[in-house]
């Protein structure tokens, strides 16, 4: 999984920092250095897919940061702060977790996010 964070994700430029767990939430299967998901956080994001009315109405937080929702259905969540943003895609066994820069316009990340996903889902994960 570390060659999608690298490659697919990080490699492509359109992303600073990425994240694949497990889709319960309970084990990191690769990261970006210097990129910081809590338990918590990751916890919370998972619990968004459930209950999209209260993320909408709180945000969510990822290193550290709190985001707005722009975007939340079964399959992704985005969120906004300032002009950076993050794309967090769900699979059937992993979720990304993702982060753009102010450079990088949040359709941008997510259409390289979602592809991966597109991709994963394909060859069952």
């Amino acid at each position: 999984m570390a060659e999608y964070v690298d490659t697919s994700l990080v490699g492509t430029g359109n992303l600073d920092q990425a994240a694949i767990f497990s889709v319960a939430g309970d084990s990191q299967w690769a990261i970006s250095r210097g990129f910081h998901v809590k338990p918590e956080e990751l916890q919370a994001i998972t619990a968004a897919y459930k209950d999209s009315a209260n993320v909408y109405a709180h945000g969510f937080h990822v290193a550290g940061k709190k985001y707005l929702v722009i975007k939340v259905d079964d399959r992704s969540l985005y969120g906004k702060q300032g002009k950076e943003g993050v794309i967090v895609v769900k699979t059937k066994q992993a979720i990304l977790v993702t982060h753009h820069p102010e450079s990088i316009q949040s359709p941008t990340a997510a259409k390289t996010v979602e592809q991966l996903a597109d991709y994963l889902i394909s060859v069952g994960y």
